[in-house]
């Protein structure tokens, strides 16, 4: 690749051509100040808060969108230069409101760090905050349009990384917002519930519906059993909110501090992983050893890629798995087999589950499959960030608390029940268990790397006693359209598909990376924290779903087989063709 040679406030770089004055400056440890700009994103020097100088000349260039150019010289910060920056933030703090107490980025704020890092004490220019009214129509995220800075970040995430167009720009000049074409409620509009948006606003514009006080005043009820679950992903994650390195894992950890904020039981949601697995893997096996059913297969764990599908691909719903996610499979067990254990009914359990995703606030109400206990099977479900705010508030020490187990009933789970949290692990953790049912073997390795990683679609070959099995992964919305669209091509042509199993999952890198992990989100963190689940899976006692003891006990106790009567009647679900937009 050429190379181009430049100096940034006197010092010499050497970076691949069409690198931006933005990563170059990086390269020798200058920082330049941004807003706009997202490394998941491409560069459209909104703000222009990183504008930077050019030697001998008198024009300024926004840095994060101008390749550095051979020879050139850069001054990145200076006496003028603080004056515009400065400036540009002031403009617009004039346009958002002072309610960083209230807000739910207070303390993590790209704009409150800018404002304190420039040293702005007063408000030199006239306010102007637009009144409008928040937009909580969605279960999972509210739009408050009076804290956008029209960075424009969430609209390219959302038409851009995963292909939804629920969100575009509104309105000109001072009048531009982010909202649905149409200014139509964001409910009515084709989003998927993703967080995706959230995940990516420099500030408090948009958020997750906070259920922590809910949750709080249920622990309150000394009448039910309070019962929490924990996704694979909050582990690796939830460390980064107390000071550790993204990719830690917290595991006994987090099953202390659930139990001090005064949750009764803490289960594992990587066991219901396992018992996923033995219902999906078994499905598969039903289809494409049997042929009861049609190939590909397509895995359904994550409710935002089960909301595209609903909307935008109908003939495919036959492909859908019809096992429900391991949060809503384990509520089930919870309310049933573990409520019978302990002489109680399933009303008298309160759920909570703790998830890396905001979509997981739809899916717990999202038919009447999520209520196959006889009431809600999940009474709320909290993001990754809103169980940090809940410990912080609490007063618990979680960086000294003691490591602590599960509670054993629905607890101990596989290495394979916890690489559901990283793009393909769904897909490897099936493979696991679905070579074992279709030969009666066990894999001497059981590691399939080939569908491990950041490349946004994956593809892969597995040999089965001399059987080919072609399967694909797909993370990011806009990469599983790739997928899907030719699994539909040879649909449409009466051709064999391309692949017979495939995992698709919304959020890039996976759950790892959902749109209620804690904020900052980028491929070096999501690397970690794909490193950190992996991790987890080696040093497990059993890496294969089938080998869990305490799935093994289930069946033999409650559910049957897998794919039998009773496990369809609490681990299965189905899916309804809807509209991309409510009317």
């Amino acid at each position: 690749m050429k190379e181009v040679n430049c100096t940034i406030n006197g010092v010499t770089v050497t970076v691949p051509q069409g690198t931006s004055i933005l990563q170059a400056a990086k390269t020798v440890n200058v920082n330049i100040p941004i807003l706009c700009y997202h490394p998941d994103l491409p560069a459209w020097a909104a703000c222009g808060i990183c504008v930077v100088k050019i030697e001998n000349s008198p024009k300024m260039v926004r840095a994060c969108a101008t390749a550095a150019g051979e020879g050139m010289a850069y001054i990145t910060h200076d006496a003028e230069l603080h004056q515009v920056r400065k400036t540009v933030i002031e403009l617009i703090l004039s346009t958002h409101p002072n309610s960083c107490l209230t807000c739910p980025r207070n303390q993590n704020c790209e704009l409150q760090r800018l404002a304190a890092d420039f040293g702005i004490r007063e408000m030199p220019f006239e306010m102007n905050v637009p009144e409008i009214e928040a937009d909580k129509s969605t279960p999972s995220i509210v739009l408050d349009p009076e804290k956008c800075v029209k960075c424009g970040r969430c609209v390219a995430v959302c038409q851009g990384m995963q292909d939804v167009w629920a969100l575009e720009f509104i309105g000109r000049g001072d009048e531009t917002r982010m909202a649905p074409a149409g200014d139509i409620a964001l409910n009515d509009s084709p989003c998927i519930k993703c967080g995706q948006c959230s995940a990516h606003c420099p500030v408090g514009a948009i958020y997750e519906h906070d259920h922590t006080r809910a949750v709080l005043e249920g622990l309150r009820d000394e009448n039910r059993v309070s019962v929490a679950q924990v996704a694979p992903a909050v582990r690796v994650a939830i460390g980064e909110e107390f000071g550790y390195e993204p990719g830690d894992i917290q595991t006994g950890k987090l099953y202390a501090a659930l139990r001090r904020l005064g949750f009764d039981v803490v289960f594992d949601t990587n066991w219901a992983a396992d018992l996923t697995i033995m219902e999906e893997g078994s499905e598969f096996v039903r289809r494409f050893v049997h042929g009861e059913g049609e190939i590909p297969l397509i895995t359904t764990c994550c409710p935002s890629w089960v909301d595209y599908m609903e909307k935008y691909y109908h003939e495919l719903i036959p492909n859908f798995s019809t096992a429900k996610s391991p949060q809503m499979m384990l509520a089930s067990m919870a309310k049933t087999y573990y409520a019978q254990k302990i002489g109680k009914g399933p009303c008298d359990i309160f759920m909570t589950s703790v998830m890396p995703c905001t979509s997981k606030k739809y899916e717990i109400a999202r038919g009447d499959d999520m209520y196959s206990s006889g009431c809600q099977d999940i009474d709320y479900s909290i993001t990754t960030r809103e169980l940090a705010r809940m410990i912080k508030s609490a007063g618990i020490d979680f960086r000294n608390l003691p490591d602590e187990e599960v509670d054993e009933a629905l607890g101990i789970y596989t290495g394979a029940g916890t690489i559901f949290g990283a793009s393909g692990g769904v897909m490897e953790a099936a493979l696991r268990t679905a070579y074992h049912l279709v030969t009666g073997k066990e894999l001497e390795k059981v590691d399939f790397e080939a569908v491990r990683g950041m490349e946004g679609v994956k593809e892969s070959v597995i040999d089965v006693e001399g059987t080919e099995v072609r399967v694909a992964v797909a993370h990011q919305m806009g990469n599983a359209k790739r997928v899907v669209d030719a699994v539909m091509e040879a649909k449409r042509k009466g051709e064999d598909p391309p692949w017979h199993f495939i995992e698709i999952m919304a959020c890039r890198g996976g759950c790892i990376a959902g749109g209620g992990q804690p904020y900052g989100a980028t491929d070096e963190v999501r690397l970690k924290r794909i490193a950190g689940i992996y991790r987890d899976d080696v040093q497990s006692t059993y890496r294969c779903s089938h080998h869990n003891p305490q799935i093994k006990a289930i069946y033999d106790e409650f559910l049957g087989e897998p794919l039998s009567e009773k496990s369809h009647k609490y681990l299965h679900t189905h899916y309804t063709p809807r509209p991309i937009y409510s009317k």
